[in-house]
């Protein structure tokens, strides 16, 4: 019998509503297990949350910027399909070690990506990738072993906050690049164009077969909508964003 799960989007939101919705969704003890996907508006750069601002290229020249609560690299959230689980940490998805619940996702997601002729596999140990360059701070620069790779080039890459009993797993997946991330594994250069609500509804089907959850779609609550909007007004601070 699959397990009953909240679907939502929020399509087109600003950056600072789609930080506080997943710091939202994180913080809520009785909020039913959701799978959220997403995008912004404007296009926006996502620093790690140890991160060095000033020590981001990448920082002057996206047109907003937003520290996550996640670490890991910057990610320029453009051409892309943001998504996002949030569950109590002792959900079967998460069992065993951290790495294990990585590749468990990224192994639904690959299932979802082959509908579109995408051959996307994790990088694993002693594999040199094309898009290799940690010098920028760029999540797609640097790569890990649980990481989705294809083109001999990441296209894949998630992140984690668990904290009180309950995890915030998202990430990203390349539609198309941007000038900040240039030669990295795209959908575009397998499949041409792809709409974020297309891989959405494939991502749903991988999910139900791979990982034995069902859906259905809902929508934010009127609580949550609010503690987005509230929590999301740190996301606008510069303090918050260049206090590293």
């Amino acid at each position: 019998m699959t397990e009953l799960w909240r679907s939502i989007t929020t399509w087109g939101a600003p950056p600072s509503f789609n930080m506080g919705l997943d710091e939202a969704l994180l913080l809520s003890p009785d909020a039913q297990p959701t799978l959220r996907f997403y995008s912004w508006s404007p296009d926006t750069l996502s620093l790690g949350y140890f991160q060095k601002y000033a020590e981001i290229p990448a920082t002057q020249k996206a047109s907003a910027v937003v520290r996550r609560l996640t670490g890991g690299g910057a990610i320029h959230h453009v051409n892309e399909l943001t998504f996002s689980f949030t569950a109590p940490q002792n959900h079967a998805l998460y069992r065993g070690n951290v790495g294990m619940s990585y590749t468990r996702i990224h192994a639904a997601i690959a299932k979802a990506l082959g509908h579109f002729g995408v051959q996307a596999t994790a990088r694993g140990r002693n594999v040199e990738l094309d898009s290799e360059n940690p010098d920028t701070g760029m999540c797609f620069h640097k790569s890990s072993c649980e990481d989705l790779i294809w083109s001999n080039r990441k296209g894949v890459g998630s992140a984690q906050r668990r904290t009180k009993g309950r995890i915030l797993h998202h990430g990203s997946i390349k539609l198309d690049t941007s000038p900040l991330e240039g030669d990295i594994a795209t959908i575009k250069q397998v499949a041409g164009d792809i709409e974020p609500a297309q891989l959405a509804a494939q991502l749903i089907e991988a999910f139900q077969s791979e990982l034995g959850l069902s859906f259905e779609v809902g929508v934010p609550t009127p609580e949550e909508r609010h503690a987005a909007h509230q929590l999301g007004l740190r996301y606008l601070s510069k303090e918050f964003v260049q206090r590293r």
